[in-house]
């Protein structure tokens, strides 16, 4: 039974000024419908009303439409993925070489996890990367967190970079390339500190 299709879910109705809650549950539903198809267009705001438990016009009061409930939920996705760079910087130690592996680990991870969510936000139909009115591109907060950690591996003498900023971009393809590649070949006897490898060279870590 396809998403689309499969019974609407039995919700309780939110209590006045519960607004937020059904806010929150209508990009649930959305992402899920993502990760389990992983074609933007699945997610229509039928599917969406119906994974939900409500009604599509009750979409309406909380998002515009179709791509404005996309792109919160693309938001949402760069955030969770800040957050868990965050939350894996907290318990990384002092080492700054160890403090950037850990964050490209935590990235990897996400990728892993999330694969049809994460193929959307990097460059999947309806996933802008920049979009009129946002402070900046989606995801500069995870990329100002890797040139971080260059920058402190630079200050700490464990990396010739000269530019952290622009070496965090050439990182991140090599992260990204690395993620991509896993999602699509997941039978490839990829070594166990694949990671380490594309990140260290392209860190210029010493």
């Amino acid at each position: 039974m396809s998403a689309a299709t499969e019974p609407p879910r039995a919700r309780a109705r939110n209590r006045r000024g519960e607004g937020g809650r059904l806010r929150a549950e209508i990009l649930a539903a959305a992402a899920e419908l993502l990760d389990a198809g992983g074609d933007p267009r699945s997610v229509t705001l039928r599917a969406v009303a119906r994974r939900a438990g409500i009604t599509a016009s009750s979409i309406y009061p909380h998002f515009d439409g179709r791509p404005a409930l996309m792109l919160q939920v693309l938001r949402q996705a760069f955030a969770e993925l800040s957050a868990l760079i965050r939350s894996a910087l907290d318990t990384a130690g002092d080492d700054p070489q160890d403090r950037l592996n850990t964050v490209c680990l935590a990235y990897l991870d996400f990728a892993r996890d999330h694969p049809e969510r994460y193929r959307v936000m990097f460059g999947g139909t309806g996933a802008p990367l920049a979009t009129a009115g946002d402070p900046g591109p989606l995801g500069e907060e995870a990329m100002r967190i890797l040139a971080g950690c260059l920058a402190d591996c630079r200050a700490a003498g464990h990396c010739t970079s000269t530019d952290p900023a622009a070496d965090a971009v050439a990182l991140w393809l090599g992260l990204h390339g690395l993620a991509h590649q896993r999602a699509v070949a997941p039978s490839f006897p990829w070594p166990a500190d694949i990671g380490r490898r594309v990140a260290f060279p392209l860190s210029h870590l010493t």
